[in-house]
């Protein structure tokens, strides 16, 4: 059984308002992804999907990706509504976060906008920033959401959450 809803306050959100299927939509906020001391990801064009119970995730246009840090590795994941996943290592300088980024190079009708963008979890990176606020990542280590002050949950990902 599910904790009750968080109620939201003002210029909150909350995750059990959002829809599911997940909605897809533009976000011009900051985005800021950061690795061994450096920027990898910047943009104001970013990307959000939003599902029920889920943090935000937040897609990055690859244009706006430092090009080298991003390296393919073998293997799909499978996302119900979004399709097949590429996974990517994140490499800068001497450091590799193994499985840090993935795409949608064929995303499933609904979700064309997100074809060469990029997602990354937060947990292992520096920092990850949301309008300079530093988020948490999404409980668990599976999902990719990012938990800011703005997002209410509770969140899936918290150990008890499995078939909510």
């Amino acid at each position: 059984m599910r904790p009750p809803r968080q109620r939201p306050g003002p210029g909150q959100e909350s995750v059990w308002d959002y829809p599911r299927p997940p909605r897809l939509e533009p976000f011009d906020g900051h985005i800021e992804v950061i690795l061994n001391g450096r920027t990898i990801a910047e943009t104001r064009r970013a990307m959000r999907v939003l599902e029920t119970s889920h943090p935000p995730v937040y897609y990055v246009p690859r244009d706006d990706v430092v090009a080298d840090c991003l390296v393919p590795v073998a293997g799909e994941s499978w996302c119900e509504w979004k399709g097949a996943a590429t996974s990517y290592d994140v490499l800068v300088g001497e450091r590799r976060v193994e499985r840090g980024a993935w795409s949608y190079e064929r995303p499933t009708v609904g979700f064309e906008p997100i074809r060469g963008h990029v997602a990354f979890y937060a947990g292992p990176m520096d920092a990850c920033l949301v309008n300079g606020e530093r988020v948490r990542p999404q409980p668990g280590g599976f999902y990719g959401g990012w938990i800011t002050d703005s997002v209410r949950g509770p969140f899936k990902g918290e150990p008890g959450t499995r078939f909510w």
